[in-house]
C-alpha cells in the first residue's frame, strides 16, 4: 500500500514540479516500485540482517541496467522519465512523520542530540557551499 501512495505521491510531484505527464513517468515509477519490493523480498527471504534491504534493491537495479541484459535499455528509458527530486520529497515527509512519531523517544536522546544535528546540517550546508564555490571558480562561471 505504501508502494502505491508514494507513487501517487511521486507521479504529482513529477507532473508539477518538472513537468513530465503522468502517463510517461507511470511505467518508470512502476519498475522502481516493483524493484524495491523485489528487493525486500530478496531481503527478508535470505534472512540474514547484517545487510540491510537497500543493499538488495541496489545490487538488483544495478544488475537490472547492465547494458547487455535482456529489457535495461527499456528500463533505464522507464525510470529516466521520473526525477530524483520527486522521489526523494515524499520519501524525506514519510522518514519526517515517522520520527515525529515518536517524539518522545526523540525526547529522550537529548540536547546533545539537536546541537550534534545542528552541526552536521551547518557542516553539510558549509561543505556544499565551499565546494561549489570553488567548481564554480575553475568553471569561470563567477
Amino acid at each position: 500500500m505504501l508502494f502505491i501512495i508514494i507513487g501517487f505521491i511521486v507521479l504529482i510531484g513529477n507532473w508539477i514540479g518538472y513537468e513530465v505527464m503522468p502517463l510517461a513517468a507511470l511505467p518508470g515509477i512502476i519498475v522502481l516500485s516493483l524493484i524495491s519490493l523485489v528487493g525486500l523480498i530478496i531481503h527478508k527471504l535470505v534472512n540474514y540482517q547484517k545487510i540491510p534491504s537497500i543493499a538488495y534493491i541496489g545490487i538488483l537495479a544495478f544488475v537490472l541496467t547492465i547494458p547487455g541484459v535482456p529489457g535495461s535499455e527499456q528500463i533505464v528509458a522507464w525510470t529516466s522519465e521520473v526525477n530524483l527530486l520527486a522521489i526523494a520529497t515524499p520519501i524525506l515527509a514519510y522518514a519526517g512523520i515517522s520520527i515525529g512519531r515518536s517524539w518522545a523517544d526523540f525526547a529522550k536522546l537529548g540536547w546533545k542530540t539537536i546541537v550534534i544535528g545542528m552541526c552536521v546540517m551547518i557542516g553539510t550546508y558549509m561543505g556544499s557551499a565551499i565546494v561549489a564555490e570553488i567548481v564554480l571558480r575553475i568553471q569561470g562561471i563567477i
